[in-house]
């Protein structure tokens, strides 16, 4: 009996001339976008102004770009540089291959150098973006649809995820199997929903919130990662990003208790942003301006009747007339 599936797209770029539009692309364009929205929304309700997390986001994005990259090279070198491998493969990252964990850590090192730039305390930052990044990793997920990659062990499960692609090495691999991506997209959902839901019932700051986010998602990445058939490295049994799910989770919950009671509550509203300090004096300093030029005449001054020019009438019957 045949069962339902995912279908996977014919194909992952389309071509507008010359010029290659890829499916994969749009997915990290997309993730980026919503972050930033998200991001800002949540640093504005913090006290801070509107264009600093897309001006901090400038130097954040290329940096998580060329680490993602980097912790896929480095992790999976051999797709790349053993023998009858094509090294120049490790640019072509169109092709699929950032690892999230070398993403968030390159990513954290732009994001503080456009904390500093702009005197902002990342912690608080970090706070802010947290559900976004949850929310960006969702779109991305899609990118391995569109390039039937990183997918389950085979299964019968009527949402099973239908493969029929030609390898690098020329076999075709065809049949129905976990789809992982979607496992993982909507995990990053849940987790994003999640983060928003704690900072509002617990007032979360110092980083705490994104700590929350880092310790939701690496439980969903185990249990993702397990069903997984792509290549990787093994480590007692169990693959490299298994254990550094592990690792990176003890760390984050470590974080979590350790700055509950170092650094309770939230940071001050007016200490996180010296551009919203900047623009609310702007404000207050203009305020004066508007009242005057906006305020009324004096009601006395427009009740009384307006005289003539040559004076006022003289009283008596004839008063108008000529003499």
């Amino acid at each position: 009996m045949d069962i339902a599936y995912i279908p996977s797209p014919s194909r992952g770029v389309l071509y507008l001339g010359p010029v290659p539009l890829r499916a994969y692309a749009f997915c990290i364009i997309i993730g980026v976008v919503v972050a930033v929205w998200l991001g800002s929304k949540r640093w504005v309700a913090r006290g801070g102004a509107k264009h600093t997390v897309g001006d901090i986001a400038v130097w954040a994005v290329p940096f998580g770009l060329v680490g993602g990259r980097l912790y896929h090279v480095i992790t999976d070198h051999q797709l790349y540089f053993d023998d009858g491998k094509n090294p120049w493969n490790a640019l072509k990252i169109w092709e699929g291959g950032l690892g999230i964990w070398g993403a968030i850590a390159l990513g954290a090192v732009g994001a503080w150098i456009g904390c500093r730039r702009r005197g902002v305390p990342l912690p608080a930052y970090a706070d802010a973006i947290a559900p976004g990044i949850a929310l960006a990793q969702a779109c991305g997920r899609w990118g391995n649809w569109f390039n039937q990659e990183l997918y389950g062990k085979p299964t019968t499960l009527p949402w099973g995820l239908e493969i029929d692609k030609v390898q690098p090495d020329g076999t075709v691999t065809t049949g129905i199997y976990h789809p992982t991506f979607l496992y993982e997209s909507l995990w990053c959902v849940g987790v994003a929903l999640l983060v928003i839901w704690a900072d509002r019932r617990f007032t979360l700051g110092h980083g705490r919130a994104f700590a929350l986010y880092v310790a939701a998602y690496t439980v969903g990445r185990f249990w993702i990662e397990y069903l997984r058939i792509d290549e990787a490295h093994h480590i007692l049994g169990l693959r490299l990003n298994d254990w550094t799910s592990i690792l990176v989770f003890a760390g984050a919950v470590a974080y979590l208790l350790i700055g509950a009671r170092r650094y309770p509550g939230r940071e001050d509203p007016d200490s996180i942003d010296p551009a919203a300090r900047a623009e609310a004096e702007a404000e207050t300093e203009a305020e004066p301006a508007v009242t005057a030029a906006e305020e009324p005449a004096d009601l006395t001054d427009q009740d009384a009747p307006a005289e003539p020019a040559d004076g006022p009438k003289q009283s008596g019957k004839n008063s108008d007339q000529p003499t």
